[in-house]
């Protein structure tokens, strides 16, 4: 039998559990789980992603609770599975690892079907970017003070490649800080600054601007896997084409 009482401290989960046709089985989220807008409305949120609400979420009397590696700590896992309480840790590095993620879900809550059409949605992506001959240097904003970018071991830096780009860090690991100079030395063609987790706008675009043109984005075309994969990789490959035709 699926879980029927689910509690999700990831973002992109709590998103795709809906989209598989599961949403009722969501009793819980965190603050940041926002969409889809109708489940944000109707679940109530148990803390952060960092700070999750531990006895509020054991109030839920959840069967299964919902993690992911990076995302959520592992203390407050700790403190969840010594309450009794389950959870799964899923860990997502990759393009592909978000795929095999998709897969799993689909397993969990019996909803293979709408997790292999996914799939197939996101695959067929992949292949029209892949014919892609861009190769654009980018530069990927994660904070701005300290400066931190996007290295590589990340879903990021995996989708960057997928979709025709060259992350300019993607020989440091994780979120490197580096010095405004270091940036400079890196020679960008291109920058990115998501909107998110640090809320970049048009005046740190100007500012990154010194360094190659700088655009704000969507955080969640870089950082959402799940439903929103198809048209991120779409969208990511036309702003490198973009970036490449100058």
């Amino acid at each position: 039998m699926p879980p029927t009482r689910i509690v999700s401290l990831v973002p992109s989960l709590t998103e795709l559990i809906p989209y598989l046709g599961a949403g009722d089985s969501l009793v819980g989220r965190t603050r940041y789980c926002t969409e889809p807008a109708s489940i944000a409305k109707r679940v109530p949120a148990a803390g952060g992603t960092k700070d999750p609400d531990i006895a509020a979420i054991e109030a839920l009397k959840p069967d299964l609770v919902i993690a992911n590696k990076e995302e959520n700590r592992r203390e407050d896992v700790e403190a969840l599975r010594a309450r009794g309480i389950e959870v799964l840790v899923t860990e997502i590095d990759s393009v592909r690892e978000a795929i095999d993620g998709i897969r799993q879900m689909g397993d969990l809550l019996e909803r293979r079907e709408p997790a292999a059409q996914l799939e197939e949605e996101i695959e067929a992506a992949l292949l029209t970017a892949q014919l892609a001959q861009a190769a654009t240097r980018v530069y990927v904003g994660v904070w701005h003070n300290p400066m931190l970018g996007l290295g590589a071991a990340t879903y990021g830096q995996s989708l960057i490649d997928e979709c025709g780009g060259v992350n300019v860090l993607g020989h440091r690991e994780r979120y490197p800080e580096l010095a405004h100079g270091e940036l400079a030395a890196l020679s960008p063609d291109f920058i990115l600054l998501p909107d998110e987790p640090f809320p970049f706008d048009d005046g740190h675009a100007r500012y990154y601007g010194q360094f190659a043109p700088a655009r704000v984005i969507d955080g969640k075309l870089l950082w959402w896997y799940g439903p929103r994969m198809p048209a991120a990789i779409g969208a990511l490959r036309a702003i490198f084409r973009e970036a490449q035709n100058g």
